[in-house]
């Protein structure tokens, strides 16, 4: 079993180029060398990282149909058809669904949206929910974000059925894909876009760009106010950072933005979810607070109901609606949390019980009462904990339907892939997907789903690693140092907080605080530096031990006053 002293410290070397690029920019040479392992590696490219500007986007028309795709939606402007948003119940589909609602809206567009239920239709579009909206009569288009790009049955139906469509989806582009409607993916192998990593949110926020590009040269925004696109910026953060898009390029540009209008609060939706997270109006609001606070309580709802509500909340001028609705989204997402500890305990459980688990290379688990919502946050909680390739599903009549995550190094998609034919259904990305299959497979698929991780799975994969970004002794810290880590803001998926190393260290003093964590105090060289160790109140006492640490270097205020606090990410007693 995986756990916190047997990871792997993976110390990356010193870049030969830093102080080349050091010199270019005036800047330290950890800095750049923190710039070059973070790939950005000439002066060009880390001017565009350390200053990211909205008016560096690139162009939306660069994207394949985009072109076709504005022409379609001017035409039914011009004819005023309703256009009906089709959506995903995450919080990336639930962002990009609210911010074209709003956005055709203001344009005084009959706009509509529709979120499929998880539990009972499942992802992307499907029949039922297409002959619904048809029936309403009045839909001359469906704009799909978040989803569509393999659901060519429905958008055929949905023309049979006189609506017309378009696709806007981030998701892998099948192979034999050949779109029968314009198809907005950066993953195209036609579209001109450079940059492919995209959120669904994303994808919106530049379909919006270039509709009011494309209306302002029709002359349509003549003697009306245009859109100000810069107050989606919000939801395009949210959605992105949720959806653990990479924060790199169009996205740090976007999600650095959004995050100063996340913290304006000028949406009630978001003022009323701020506050119900433990937000404080006054305080900075980091990617960390997205993963953790606000993408979970907005996720919520689609995990145990209707994702519904979440686009009112996100669109909404009313404060106490927006009140309203956070206040029971924070109940609903309390439920989650009961019933995620519930199936993880009961998981745990199971998988402490087996007597192969060290030979094990995957864990797949199933029952009837665990529920299908919550499944893939308990299979991330379990490779976190037990680091293999996972699956969590539940019983729903003759059928097993979940969840799995992977490990890095094991293509959790393509191993469904070469296992499709044991499998109803299955899709998703490298690291999660979701699965189907008859009960009675259960036993063939976990078989053949262990033999062939063992194939592509080293043992020394399954010990888990921890990428330091360099050497510091504690002499060398100081708020100049900090300061220039704090211009690689804003952190997360590669991007990551960079992670250093120290020690061999004194320990001073340590106590236990809170409910589990773990306050140290280190010295090195007559310097001493306060410390806090997350979750690691186990490894109390350390007082007079030497150590090696890791950390992220933080701050720390107290009675007003502002101090340098290492934050320890692991530790090694010597």
């Amino acid at each position: 079993m995986s756990n916190s002293t047997d990871k792997i410290w993976q110390i990356k070397d010193d870049p030969p180029s830093a102080l080349w690029l050091a010199r270019r920019l005036g800047i330290s040479k950890l800095l750049a060398s923190l710039l070059i392992h973070r790939n950005v590696t000439s002066p060009e490219s880390a001017k565009s990282f350390l200053s990211p500007r909205l008016g560096a986007l690139r162009d939306p028309f660069l994207f394949k149909d985009m072109d076709r795709a504005c022409e379609l939606i001017a035409d039914l402007i011009a004819r005023r058809k309703r256009i009906t948003i089709y959506g995903d119940y995450d919080v990336d589909g639930l962002t990009a669904t609210s911010l074209l609602v709003d956005f055709f809206s203001k344009l005084g567009m009959p706009v509509s949206f529709y979120i499929p239920h998880r539990l009972e239709e499942g992802y992307s579009l499907n029949e039922k929910a297409i002959r619904k909206i048809a029936a309403g009569g009045d839909t001359g288009l469906i704009i799909t974000v978040d989803c569509g790009v393999n659901s060519l049955p429905e958008i055929a139906l949905a023309r049979r059925l006189g609506m017309e469509v378009i696709v806007t989806d981030h998701h892998k582009i099948p192979p034999d894909f050949e779109p029968t409607c314009p198809t907005i993916n950066s993953l195209r192998p036609d579209s001109r876009f450079p940059f492919r990593e995209l959120s669904g949110v994303g994808l919106a926020f530049y379909l919006a760009i270039a509709i009011r590009s494309n209306l302002r040269g029709a002359g349509f925004f003549k003697g009306r106010a245009e859109p100000d696109l810069r107050s989606y910026l919000d939801l395009v953060a949210l959605g992105t950072v949720a959806d653990m898009a990479p924060l790199t390029e169009e996205n740090r540009i976007l999600v650095k933005s959004g995050l100063s209008a996340l913290m304006d609060g000028k949406r009630p939706g978001i003022k009323a979810l701020l506050r119900v997270s433990g937000i404080k109006e006054d305080q900075t609001i980091a990617t960390d607070d997205i993963s953790f606070r606000l993408a979970p309580r907005l996720n919520a709802m689609g995990r145990l109901g209707s994702a519904t509500r979440a686009v009112h909340l996100l669109t909404t001028d009313n404060e106490g609606e927006a009140s309203l609705i956070a206040n029971q989204m924070d109940s609903v997402n309390a439920q989650r949390q009961v019933i995620e500890n519930r199936i993880v305990s009961e998981s745990r459980g199971r998988i402490e019980r087996m007597e192969d688990l060290d030979a094990r290379r995957t864990i797949v688990l199933f029952d009837r009462g665990w529920h299908r919502g919550v499944v893939g946050i308990v299979a991330s909680k379990i490779v976190e904990e037990f680091y293999r390739p996972t699956l969590i599903l539940t019983l729903e009549g003759d059928l097993l339907r979940g969840s799995g995550r992977s490990i890095d190094g094991f293509d959790l998609y393509q191993a469904l892939s070469d296992l499709s034919g044991l499998l109803r259904e299955f899709g998703g990305h490298d690291h999660a997907a979701g699965v189907c299959l008859e009960t009675e497979r259960i036993g063939e698929f976990s078989h053949t789903f262990e033999e062939l991780a063992r194939r592509r799975i080293d043992p020394r994969d399954m010990i888990p690693k921890i990428e330091v970004d360099a050497k510091l002794s504690l002499e060398s810290i100081n708020p100049q140092v900090l300061k220039e880590i704090e211009m690689l803001l804003p952190f997360g998926h590669r991007n990551a907080e960079p992670i250093f190393c120290a020690g061999p260290l004194k320990v001073a003093s340590s106590q236990v605080v809170g409910k589990d964590h773990l306050k140290v105090k280190i010295k090195e060289k007559g310097i001493t530096f306060d410390c806090i160790a997350f979750g690691r109140a186990g490894s109390h006492p350390l007082e007079g031990k030497s150590v090696d640490i890791l950390f992220h270097l933080g701050t720390n205020t107290w009675q007003g006053i502002e101090s340098i606090q290492l934050v320890i990410v692991d530790l090694r007693v010597n």
